[in-house]
């Protein structure tokens, strides 16, 4: 992708941020894809594989810091502590794990180097590690960057429509429900079963080192990917309404509070990303920033804390469907009401 550049384009009104359930324009924008991307910093396009490698390499260097303590000292502790100290461990380490997926995915977007054999090497490498099949996710995630949005062609969390929700939607439409439905859904990502042994110390070992990390990590992914594209204010589309553009506007930037530095900001600049996928992470601060003065209200951000966020959306956004009497019925909305 090009470099960007200055340009004088007129301002979209800002969206209040006051009120984030705000439905975003489901019109075609004013603005092109070109006056977005030549609002943005040129260098905001440059990728540096000497910046990129020193986020792997202070990812795994926390990882290892953090192994290497749960591996020495968590066994020494008193039982009960030791018990406790487990799931610290995998927080922790999970969430630093969850950092080094976003440097893989980025491997995969092209936007780690220059040289796509390099990216696709630290990529496959990274990705193996947390169990990821890299080239058959990478093609299978550049076809939801393609289709977002569309009710047809997307792949990644599409809402059903109303006369497509099971006859057991109404039994989970409450709090119990919720935590049952939130639940599975983080954890589908877990393989079964870990195919592999460490050492001869068994798999209890295993998990505490490995899988339960990696359970959060996998939590994480699935959690992130849900809130950057289930929101009551996102519209979806029909075949007959979609286009690429005002479907990879139809994402929403979160709130993370600290863990927005650990996950290199894919939950603030998704909204940049999915206009520019091969924008390196560490300029998507300063492109965001850049784009939100054309963009206006269709430029989405909702600092709800991420764990309200999650329950608020597992209640409001049960399947979608086009606003009653409304003359184009390309454009989909989240409900709730069974």
């Amino acid at each position: 992708m090009g470099a960007g550049g200055r340009m004088a384009v007129p301002s979209t009104p800002m969206k209040v941020d006051s009120d984030p359930l705000k439905r975003v324009p489901c019109s075609k924008p004013p603005f092109t894809l070109s006056q977005v991307k030549k609002a943005i910093p040129p260098h905001c396009f440059e990728r540096s594989v000497l910046r990129s490698f020193s986020y792997v390499v202070h990812d795994l260097t926390i990882a290892f810091v953090f192994y290497y303590i749960a591996d020495t000292y968590i066994h020494q502790l008193p039982h009960p502590l030791s018990y406790l100290a487990w799931p610290v461990y995998w927080a922790l380490q999970g969430c630093i794990l969850t950092g080094v997926w976003v440097v893989a995915h980025e491997c995969g977007h092209h936007a780690f180097s220059d040289y796509q054999w390099l990216d696709d090497t630290v990529g496959l490498i990274l990705h193996s590690c947390l169990l990821v099949p890299y080239f058959s996710w990478k093609y299978s995630h550049r076809r939801h960057h393609s289709n977002t949005g569309s009710l047809d062609r997307d792949e990644v969390f599409v809402p059903k429509q109303k006369t497509a929700i099971g006859w057991y939607a109404k039994y989970l439409n409450n709090p119990l429900g919720r935590v049952i439905t939130l639940t599975v859904t983080l954890t589908l990502g877990w393989p079964l079963y870990l195919a592999f042994n460490v050492s001869a110390k068994g798999l209890v070992y295993v998990f505490c080192i490995y899988g339960g990390p990696l359970l959060v990590v996998n939590g994480f992914l699935v959690l992130i990917t849900l809130l950057q594209h289930t929101h009551p204010s996102l519209p979806h589309y029909h075949s007959s309404e979609w286009d690429w553009f005002r479907g990879a506007l139809a994402t929403v930037d979160r709130d993370y509070g600290i863990l927005n530095k650990v996950f290199h900001n894919i939950t603030d600049t998704h909204v940049a990303h999915h206009l520019f996928s091969t924008m390196p992470h560490y300029h998507a601060m300063e492109a965001t920033k850049a784009i939100k003065p054309i963009l206006g209200e269709y430029y989405q951000f909702d600092g709800t804390p991420f764990y309200k966020a999650m329950w608020r959306e597992a209640k409001e956004c049960l399947y979608v469907e086009p606003d009653e009497g409304d003359q184009n019925k390309g454009v989909f909305w989240y409900r709730n009401k069974i």
